[in-house]
């Protein structure tokens, strides 16, 4: 490297020692190494344009110009900071080596952050649209093995619906955490813990015609609730295609995540108790089931536009 060194602004040839630093001292993957590598080539970049080729030469006010200029090319606030972090470990490097590179610095990092991204709103359907998917979703015949296929297909939908669930919650439910009589379910959610969900008439419905079927799929004694046609526990992955080949008939990229918005903005909508819904979701924070409140404004603010008289927008508006 130091062969080269002429060869190389300052800035780059920094940039290339902390490169082999993080792969030959502190052995980062390939992969890892790659990532920051892209990241300060493109800095660098950046950097090369204002003739700015010595680290010493680079101020709080260039990375901010440097993140304006990322933000404005449409990168997500959550790339720009990934972005950000490699510059600052680069910094970081070079402060841990100033003797070896003759420089004794402040991080130009420090104090700045990321643009924040906007948070896009969860995507939910109508009560028509889930309608619509349960009722058609129903098993018409009994004989068949794809028709034992759509009982498992009709109660999962069913199920995710009628409780919020996440994916990976309904996917750990074993036969014994459904209680029919008193129509609920026990799920275990992040961090393991264990919350009672109530489940409707629908719900119990469809999981009792699972049952009567689900044996017939294999002889294996799972105590899974949902099992593949080899009779092992259903994976994430077979849920998320099952619910996608279902959504195509409607139009529509249907995933599991949709149906849980779905269920918390049609609760929210009905009951306006979103400390409830916090609850059936399973969120620790508050905050996280605010979101909802946006969507139902959203709808609100919809009906408003189009039903009140004094509502209407000018053309030009």
């Amino acid at each position: 490297m130091d062969g080269i060194r002429n060869q190389l602004s300052n800035l780059e040839y920094t940039i290339a020692n902390f490169i082999k630093h993080l792969s030959s001292v502190r052995r980062l993957s390939s992969h890892t190494c790659k990532a920051y590598n892209r990241d300060l080539k493109q800095f660098y970049i950046f950097c090369n344009e204002r003739n700015l080729l010595d680290a010493k030469n680079i101020t709080a006010e260039i990375i901010r110009l440097y993140t304006t200029k990322l933000y404005r090319s449409g990168l997500s606030g959550k790339s720009i900071q990934r972005k950000l972090s490699s510059i600052r470990s680069f910094f970081n490097y070079i402060n841990n080596n100033a003797s070896t590179y003759e420089l004794n610095i402040s991080n130009p990092c420090n104090g700045i952050k990321a643009p924040k991204t906007i948070k896009k709103l969860p995507a939910t359907l109508d009560v028509d649209q889930i309608k619509a998917i349960l009722d058609q979703s129903k098993p018409t015949q009994s004989n068949k093995k794809s028709c034992r296929i759509a009982f498992r297909d009709h109660a999962i939908l069913e199920l995710i619906y009628t409780a919020g669930l996440r994916l990976s919650e309904l996917v750990n439910i074993n036969i014994e955490d459904v209680n029919f009589r008193e129509r609920f379910i026990i799920v275990h959610g992040k961090g393991n813990k264990e919350r009672i969900l109530p489940i409707g008439n629908a719900s119990v419905k469809a999981l009792n015609d699972w049952l009567s079927q689900r044996d017939k799929f294999s002889d294996d004694k799972s105590k899974a609730l949902f099992i593949t046609e080899r009779g092992s526990r259903i994976t994430h992955r077979a849920i998320q295609k099952r619910l996608k080949i279902i959504g195509a008939k409607f139009g529509l990229n249907l995933h599991p995540h949709m149906l849980r918005h779905s269920f918390a903005s049609h609760m929210l909508e009905s009951s306006g108790d979103i400390r409830a819904i916090q609850e059936l979701l399973g969120h620790e924070n508050l905050t996280t089931t605010q979101v909802y409140t946006h969507l139902d404004f959203q709808h609100l603010a919809s009906v408003y536009d189009k039903a009140h008289p004094r509502a209407q927008r000018e053309k030009n508006d």
